[in-house]
This record gives structure tokens, sequence and C-alpha cells, in this order.
């Protein structure tokens, strides 16, 4: 824990834009660079940020949830996106999309797209999050 004023007052506003910046990687992340794996480092590097200025005890109070809990989580909806497609007969991990919303007054409309890739890329980006996380808080408690 690094006791410097100007640390802690800009540590909250950069640990949000972080995470803002994170979700944004996320989700442009299948048509451009980008995804659940950049996404977690990204918001990882936020908490990594409030636990230099505030202490790895206040970081966890922050989460609300354990890290590896969270990587766990993130385990098991990266395996639901990927057995997904045995409902429709398709092989492990291929995609499946669904068209939400469409406006059957515009011609050609289908709506927004919604596919199981982007389940993947929540449970990647939980997943990154939640072990990088569990490393550097183990590690910030140790010293």
């Amino acid at each position: 824990m690094v006791n410097s004023i100007i640390l802690n007052a800009a540590t909250r506003l950069l640990t949000a834009l972080l995470l803002l910046f994170s979700v944004f990687m996320l989700l442009r992340g299948h048509n451009e660079p980008g995804g659940g794996f950049i996404g977690g480092l990204i918001g990882s590097t936020g908490f990594i940020l409030y636990a230099i200025a505030q202490g790895a005890q206040a970081t966890r109070d922050a989460l609300k949830f354990e890290p590896q809990n969270i990587a766990m989580v993130g385990l098991g909806v990266a395996l639901v996106a990927g057995v997904f497609a045995a409902v429709f007969g398709e092989a492990f991990f291929t995609g499946q999309w669904w068209f939400a919303g469409a406006d059957p007054s515009i011609p050609g409309d289908k709506g927004l797209p919604i596919s199981s890739v982007l389940v993947f890329d929540i449970g990647v980006y939980l997943v990154v999050f939640g072990a990088i996380l569990t490393l550097v808080l183990a590690l910030e408690e140790e010293v």
C-alpha cells in the first residue's frame, strides 16, 4: 500500500475508467481487435492500481467476490458457451447466432446480433480478470 494523496485520489477515477474501457474492449472484440482476454487484463489492471493505492483487503472489499470465484464462474460461462452448440446438433464451440429486436417494418432488418461467441468472450474475461487478481492480491498480501 502506497501512502500518496495524489494516487489515492486518482485511483477511484482511473479504476472506473479502466473498467469501462475493459468492457468496451470486450464488446468490440468479435469484429475488431479486443475481446475477453485483453478486456480482462485491462479490467484487472484497474483493480491492481486500486490494490497498490488502498491495499489488498480494501481491494477484496471493493470486489465483493473472491477473485478465484470470479475465475471459476468465468470458466463455467465459457464452458456453457461451448456446450450450447450441442443443443443445436453442432460441433463443440460452434458459434450460434440469434437476432433480437428485429423490426418487421424495415426490409432486411435482422435486429441486434447476439452470439455464443460473445458469451464465450465474457467467460474468458472473467477467467482472466479473476486469475490475475488472485495472483496479484496473493503477492500483495505477502509483502
